[in-house]
């Protein structure tokens, strides 16, 4: 088993959750394919991302 995972993506969409942050969104339209990765990530404003911008999200144990 590994203690890192990587999911590689194109951003859906950016949603604003309020005046400090907002969410970074991928995900399954569907829901029907196993094997695609989706994920939801709250981020501080002033990120930088926009919908379409390919992205990594990497996640460790420590």
């Amino acid at each position: 088993m590994t203690d890192k995972v990587e999911i590689i993506s194109a951003l859906e969409f950016v949603a604003n959750i309020n005046e400090k942050k907002d969410c970074l969104m991928a995900q399954d339209n569907t829901q029907n394919d196993p094997s695609v990765l989706w994920f939801n990530i709250d981020v501080p404003k002033g990120h930088g991302f926009v919908a379409g911008d390919r992205v990594r999200v990497t996640v460790e144990k420590l």
